[in-house]
């Protein structure tokens, strides 16, 4: 069964450009986003590793961390790392998880459970590889997206979801379409009016079961 929203992170142990890691633990208490590709020294995969070692300080400012799983070597990671780091201009210092056993692809249903891909396989043998996962400091999975191998990863987007989570997370509110950080939030119909006004102060009815107000100070 493939994992859904708010099903625990499976956890797992594995070699990375960091050393050894355990999800869980690397967790800790903040958020965390898994990302995966299908192969090292790829072109839209270098891009999109780049665009997360750019990014870097913004994903530190919300206390998350990011993890990048791969069905190649740690000694193959080390490698492009250094091509993604020319490419970028940043460094890329998140730990990249050597995955060459599929144990995290098929955790996470990435692949198929039989799935057998002997060396010299191709992206395009792994191509289903290519999966965001955001995880909440509960280890349990908020919010997933995946992606064919054609279209490149907006990161923007990926850090857009990552603050509505975050402001959404606890709180009985919602963000509409389009919402970006600052911008008011839907009220919870757990709440009725009066009750929406205690907590939030001024709403504004749209209608009578769409209701905005500033996002909650947490």
């Amino acid at each position: 069964m493939a994992l859904r929203i708010n099903d625990i992170a499976p956890n797992f142990t594995a070699d990375s450009t960091a050393g050894t890691l355990t999800l869980h633990d690397w967790i800790g208490d903040g958020y965390a986003i898994l990302f995966s590709h299908p192969k090292d020294f790829t072109p839209v995969c270098t891009t999109e590793f780049g665009a997360v070692a750019r990014l870097a300080p913004e994903f530190a400012k919300r206390h998350t961390k990011v993890m990048g799983v791969s069905v190649d070597s740690v000694e193959d990671h080390q490698k492009w790392k250094r091509d993604i780091e020319a490419f970028s201009g940043a460094p890329a210092d998140f730990p990249i998880i050597d995955d060459t056993s599929l144990q995290v692809a098929k955790l996470y249903d990435m692949l198929p459970a039989e799935a057998y891909l002997p060396d010299g396989r191709t992206p395009a043998d792994s191509a289903t590889v290519r999966t965001v996962f955001i995880i909440g400091p509960d280890k349990k999975v908020r919010l997933t997206m995946t992606y064919p191998m054609s279209v490149g990863r907006n990161f923007a987007e990926i850090l857009r979801a990552l603050d509505a989570v975050q402001a959404t997370d606890g709180a009985p509110v919602a963000t509409p379409a389009n919402w970006q950080p600052g911008q008011d939030v839907i009220v919870g119909l757990s709440l009725n009016d009066e009750q929406a006004r205690s907590r939030f102060g001024d709403i504004d009815i749209k209608l009578p079961y769409l209701r905005f107000a500033k996002p909650p100070n947490k």
